[in-house]
């Protein structure tokens, strides 16, 4: 049996998404995330699709959206 190992680039992307719920629990969670610390790449803002979302990046470089 031939056994072959693929390497991968060392830059993988993640993208994790959540909603919040209500309006009001993403703005409130968007201005502690803030307030925390946490780099805030866009938003809060309405996409052109009608989305109401934030992105931030976690401790670990990750991209994390926050949605209603």
């Amino acid at each position: 049996m031939l056994l072959r190992f693929v390497t991968l680039p060392s830059a993988v992307y993640a993208h994790i998404a959540f909603s919040s719920g209500s309006k009001e629990a993403f703005d409130t969670l968007t201005a502690r995330l803030r307030n925390d610390g946490f780099e805030i790449l866009e938003g809060p803002r309405t996409t052109g699709d009608e989305y109401y979302e934030s992105c931030i990046l976690d401790p670990a470089g990750n991209r994390i959206e926050i949605t209603v």
